[in-house]
């Protein structure tokens, strides 16, 4: 079953780490977004391939988009 990752703020994506179609583990991080100066890993929580990556570097985001699918 696939899993979605969604934004738990507002935030830039600051830096893209995964591509689609990449292997992940649990913990490993998908992107890091920026707010007011901080920088926040949003990590996967489970073993998986990247299926699709909604965000690019540069992007806003708002509460609950979506970042990345994860099967």
């Amino acid at each position: 079953m696939a899993e979605e990752i969604r934004a738990e703020m507002v935030a830039n994506v600051w830096k893209v780490v995964v591509t689609a179609g990449d292997t992940v583990a649990d913990g490993d991080t998908l992107v890091i977004l920026e707010s007011m100066k901080m920088e926040i890993p949003v990590i996967v929580e489970r073993d998986g391939v990247v299926a699709r990556l909604a965000v690019d570097e540069g992007d806003v985001v708002q509460e609950g988009d979506l970042i990345a699918v994860i099967e």
